[in-house]
């Protein structure tokens, strides 16, 4: 079976694309030389491609100032929440007219005060599949149990007078297994009552993109980026793949 993928890659690797085929072959040289945009059709051999590793191709793109990040790690995240749990959930911010607050303390030595704050609608709590909350002092270990079964999650601290997002080196949004981040540079962070607008709405879909908007975050997007060097006798060309 091994020998007969390695064949099928080998058979892969030298197809040529049949697009344009009412163009004939242009050499790389003439395309180097030529101005763009033009359209060609080539036929040229791939000598090396970037990133090596595929999950490497894989950034965050702001369509605002058009700058390119890589994807924060786990730890990275992990290390902010460590940070942020230092601020102990302010019992003043808890139960208002748009949440519904639950508090606990872990039993482990650190013995962490957590609390959970569930997004209402009409003044009822909604299915879990439809909720938002938003969660002080977890961990991320517990914040991914909490994606499992709810629809949006947001890691939040207090302050003396509301609730507020962590630094935006950390996703501002959860949602199944996709993290949303925001540009730093491009937004301006609300305070978290500005959700109150989307949960008084009729029917609260509580989209990343509707999220992001009022809270004054410029939403970053996943984008596949990567760098082929093509040669033939006359030259190499360097094509770049972009996509959403």
């Amino acid at each position: 079976d091994l020998e007969l993928h390695l064949q099928r890659c080998q058979q892969l690797s030298v197809t040529v694309l049949t697009d344009h085929q009412d163009l004939s072959n242009t050499e790389l040289k003439t395309i180097t030389n030529s101005t763009a945009p033009q359209q060609y059709r080539i036929r040229a051999k791939l000598r090396t491609y970037k990133p090596q590793k595929l999950h490497q191709s894989v950034k965050l793109h702001c369509s605002k100032c058009n700058s390119l990040q890589e994807v924060p790690y786990g730890d990275d995240f992990d290390f902010i929440l460590h940070g942020s749990a230092n601020t102990a959930p302010n019992p003043e911010l808890h139960n208002t007219s748009w949440y519904e607050s639950v508090m606990w303390t872990t039993r482990d030595q650190k013995q962490r005060e957590i609390a959970i704050h569930f997004v209402k609608h009409d003044e009822m709590l909604q299915h879990p599949e439809d909720t938002l909350l938003m969660i002080e002092g977890g961990t991320l270990k517990e914040i991914w149990k909490l994606t499992k079964r709810f629809k949006c999650v947001i890691p939040v601290r207090s302050t003396e007078d509301d609730l507020e997002l962590l630094d935006l080196s950390a996703p501002f949004l959860l949602q199944g297994n996709v993290k949303y981040y925001g540009c730093k540079q491009c937004s301006t962070p609300k305070p978290i009552k500005s959700l109150s607008s989307i949960a008084a709405e009729q029917q609260p879909s509580w989209e990343p993109t509707e999220i992001a908007q009022v809270l004054g975050i410029e939403l970053l997007q996943y984008v596949f980026i990567m760098k082929f060097t093509l040669v033939d006798e006359t030259g190499a060309l360097n094509a770049y793949l972009f996509d959403y």
